[in-house]
């Protein structure tokens, strides 16, 4: 009742203090100003400098109906990128919408995994490799060379995995596989926003993958792992707003994915290539054993910057 509230209030503020306040039924006072403060520079292009100089009592009258509009949403528990359309990752901007998940820290630590990997040593920080990767006169992705990276992101959503590898690795071919036409539409304007041009977005059931020879060096997946069970212990604004089908597996199977993701890849991978997987921490060990069983070998577990077991590679025995 008190969001209902909340929500159909006709929203008389133009304080940057009453503007995150207002939030605070939903947020904590640190989340909710974090929140405000994103909106104001996204939106209105206000820096922290101008919020303190009160620049918000500034804004017309429409601007201020538009924030108010805002302002609704956020009340109502939507995500802050989906009222905004777009969510930072790995140093990029992404378009995102409600049909695919938002890209998380997380999933740009197993980004950064596997680009020290390839480079052999840990990097400073992502290089914007757009000259590493040109387009023809057609617009279209140059052919791989011999010895150019391939890699396969499975279940790519709004392609923020693929498009960042192919952009931060030299010489490399990404293809992301997807089944949801929300994240296909997503994930190639993101290609073409962020001028990925050695990225491909295809459609690719990955509970029914193709048969396939050695031909990936990298495949990497962060697909559908948290149990039914576990939706009890969830923010209420990602279960209510981001996608079931990029989030949930049965209580009964919760490798479904990683399983058939891995047989796959043990007929994929090329000699020397590499899964990698961002994983369920409470299933970490099943995980692994279940890789073990596929007889990969040189399997680890990597922990996020929460001290989760949120990452594992595990590397071809071919």
């Amino acid at each position: 009742m008190l969001s209902n509230q909340i929500a159909t209030s006709n929203i008389k503020m133009k304080t940057y203090q009453q503007l995150w306040q207002s939030l605070t039924p939903l947020y904590d006072a640190g989340e909710a100003q974090a929140i405000v403060r994103t909106v104001l520079d996204v939106k209105y292009g206000m820096t922290l400098t101008d919020i303190i100089c009160g620049k918000v009592n500034e804004i017309s009258a429409n601007e201020e109906r538009k924030l108010e509009e805002i302002i609704i949403r956020l009340q109502k528990g939507e995500p802050v990128q989906y009222v905004l359309g777009k969510a930072d990752f790995a140093g990029r901007t992404f378009r995102v919408e409600p049909g695919v998940l938002i890209p998380r820290p997380e999933t740009a630590e197993l980004c950064q995994w596997i680009e020290e990997d390839i480079a052999g040593k840990s990097t400073d920080s992502p290089k914007d490799s757009s000259e590493d990767s040109p387009e023809d006169s057609s617009g279209n992705s140059p052919q791989a060379t011999d010895d150019a990276k391939l890699i396969l992101d499975i279940c790519t959503g709004s392609g923020c995995i693929a498009i960042t590898l192919g952009l931060n690795i030299p010489n490399s071919e990404v293809t992301g596989w997807d089944i949801s036409e929300d994240a296909l539409r997503i994930a190639q304007g993101n290609v073409e926003m962020l001028k990925a041009g050695n990225v491909r977005i295809e459609y690719q059931d990955a509970l029914m993958l193709p048969k396939a020879a050695e031909t990936a060096d990298i495949i990497v997946s962060n697909p559908p792992y948290i149990c039914e069970k576990e939706k009890a212990d969830m923010e209420k604004n990602v279960l209510e707003h981001e996608p079931s089908l990029a989030l949930f597996v049965p209580d009964e199977d919760p490798l479904k994915f990683y399983r058939a993701i891995a047989e796959y890849a043990s007929s994929a991978l090329k000699s020397g290539g590499a899964l990698y997987f961002e994983i369920n921490p409470i299933y970490e060990k099943e995980t692994r054993e279940m890789l073990q069983e596929l007889d990969f070998k040189d399997i680890e577990t990597k922990e996020d910057a929460f001290g989760k077991k949120r990452m594992m590679r595990a590397k071809s025995t071919k």
